[in-house]
This record gives structure tokens, sequence and C-alpha cells, in this order.
């Protein structure tokens, strides 16, 4: 079957995201004016350019804020468009006229998928470059949440070649006691251990009071020196991990960082790891908070929409709530990052089936 839009989709698909846009531009403007208010002492600082303030920050702020309440957006926009068709009897003459509700969901769902996929965009792609510009102000102009310093860190940097340094501080970007072990076959073949390091460049560092132990067998060559530049195919960020790092990386980057991270054998990577399923958990977050604020608001009740906008801004703020519950069971190694990201979506997808069941036919 033929599936053509007609004049009351478009009209119905125009209306969602006008709610929608107008629900995120009411909301941010609400964020903007509380969160001047919250940093207007730093702000005034005579070191903090205006131009930075409107430009790195605030035109970065809009957009990051606005994509992270998208679903409660959709959920607001649904539910208080839909009350109003269903207050002005309007729904009742669709279903009336021979329409099935189904039928009805086609240009919510198309809306639904609009917003779906500008939200995979701006996570996946726009927004990490805009967030890197954000999170450097904040870092320099407002609290510095840089990690500057890392202890007792280990990680593979190549296969059968493990890493490990007592203390790495960025500032400096000098290292103590530092230890560089080759493996093959699960045998000690060399050892390598320094007072220090550095790092120079990309992949590029010069160990300082280094002494090398061959092991051929039962005998053992040691070398000593006071100064060499090797390649390691390590740089600081790999273990200087800050929780915010994983806002400024694209889907692309963020998976290749993974699993990078988990060859190396590095293990603080959960929010990581969730940042990245959360990314597509959102895609379907879209449909089924659509579906259930169509299913919810459809009906005429006696107590008019404001009770459908009470009832569908309870479970929007309740679908964020679990969001951030199921992302801490994570942090902790409760659950997997998959599922915590996954189990909001499947628990409110039960709720939007059976909501669908009872919705007015």
């Amino acid at each position: 079957m033929k599936f053509k839009l007609g004049r009351l989709d478009w009209y119905i698909i125009k209306q969602f995201l006008g709610t929608y846009i107008f629900a995120i531009a009411l909301i941010i403007s609400i964020s903007v004016v509380f969160d001047i208010n919250e940093k207007i002492d730093k702000f005034l600082n005579p070191d903090v350019p205006l131009k930075a303030i409107v430009f790195d920050y605030y035109l970065n702020f809009i957009p990051y804020f606005a994509n992270l309440f998208s679903p409660l957006f959709t959920f607001i926009a649904v539910i208080f468009f839909t009350s109003k068709l269903a207050d002005r009897s309007e729904i009742i003459a669709m279903l009336a006229s021979g329409m099935s509700f189904q039928r009805l969901m086609m240009p919510y769902m198309i809306s639904a998928a609009i917003i779906a996929f500008a939200t995979f965009i701006l996570n996946g792609f726009i927004i990490p470059p805009a967030n890197t510009t954000r999170i450097e102000f904040q870092n320099s102009y407002i609290k510095n949440k840089r990690v500057e310093q890392a202890s007792r860190v280990q990680l593979e940097v190549e296969p059968g070649v493990i890493a490990y340094f007592d203390t790495y501080h960025a500032e400096s970007g000098m290292g103590y006691r530092f230890s560089l072990d080759h493996f093959e076959d699960k045998q000690l073949v060399s050892r390598l251990t320094a007072g220090s390091i550095k790092y120079d460049s990309l992949y590029t560092w010069t160990i300082m009071d280094y002494t090398i132990r061959d092991f051929e067998g039962m005998r053992e060559i040691i070398t000593t020196g006071t100064r060499k530049d090797t390649t390691l195919t390590i740089v600081p960020s790999d273990f200087l991990i800050s929780v915010n790092d994983c806002e400024t990386m694209t889907t692309p980057q963020l998976h290749t960082y993974i699993q990078r991270q988990k060859k190396r054998g590095i293990g603080n990577i959960q929010m990581f790891e969730i940042e990245y399923h959360k990314r597509f958990a959102s895609i379907m977050a879209a449909f089924i908070l659509t579906t259930i604020g169509v299913s919810l608001s459809s009906r005429k009740v006696k107590g008019g929409m404001g009770l459908n906008i009470g009832i569908g801004i309870g479970l929007s703020f309740s679908y964020i709530l679990f969001t951030t519950v199921t992302s801490t069971f994570a942090v902790n190694g409760y659950v997997s990052a998959m599922v915590a990201a996954w189990i909001p979506n499947i628990i409110y997808t039960f709720i939007a089936i059976y909501l669908y069941g009872k919705a007015p036919r």
C-alpha cells in the first residue's frame, strides 16, 4: 500500500516540530538566564573576555543542553500539541471519519524520525567539537576540571609490551619511576627501568637515567645510560582521563578510543562506553516517548490538557532520572554500559505498548 502525506499529515508534522522548537527555545532561554546568574561573578572578572563568553561558551552551551534534553522537549511537544487537538475534539473527528489510530500515528512517527536523525547527527558529529571549545572555556575561566596528574598507570603499549608510570604530571610532561616490559610467549625478554621520562611530541618520549636488562636464556645483558629518545605509541591523554573527555569525541572517535583503551587494559572508561551507547539509545527514545505522548494525550479528559501535560512531564522527568540512575550503576560496575543505556528504553517500550493499546480507536 502506497503511503502519501496529506494536508492533515503536514499540519501535524509542522505543529509537532514547531512546538518542539518553541519548547527548546523557551527552556534554553530560561537555562541561559539561570546559568548567567550562577556564573556572573566569574564573568565579571576582567580576565574573561566578553567575546569568549558569547562565542566560546554560550554559542556552544545552547546546542549542548538543547540536545541533552531533547527527549524531554519531544515529550512536551507531543503532549501539548496532541492535548490541544483532543480538547477541541479534532482527534475524535479524525477517528470518526474512518482514520485509524495507527494511520494517525504516521505523521507523529515521521516527526520523531526527523528529531531522532537530527539528534544523532548533533550528538555524534557536530556537538563534540563544540564541546571542546565550551569545556576549554570552563576549565580556563570557571572551574578547572582537567586531570593534571596520574599515579600507578599501567597499560599495554602494543602486544607484549607493558608500560608503567608510578606518577605522571601533565604540567611538566614528566613521568617518574617508569618501566617498560617486553614479553614473548608470556616470557619476560627485556625490561627497561628509568628514573624519569618526558613527553616531547606525538609518540616521542625521552627516557632519563635508564637501565635495560635483556634476558637471553640464562644470560642477562645490562645496558645503562643517562638519556635516550624513543618512540612509544602512547600519549598522556591515554591515561589522563577527564569525565568530560567523552563529550568532546565524535561517535567514530569514541568507538576507536574505547577499543584502543580496552586493548591496553585501561579500565576506567565506563563514561566513554555509556556515552557511546546513549548516542544510539537516544534514537529510539524519540519514537518511544512520542508513542507514549500521543497515546496518553489523544483522549479528551475532564481535567483538560493540563492533566495530560502534568502526567507527560512527570513521565519524561522519570525517564531522564531513570537514565541517570542506570548510568551511575554502570559507572560503579554493577551493570554493563550497554545495559545501562538501553534499560530505560526497554522499560518505557512496554509502557508505550500498554498506553498504545488503551488509546482511543
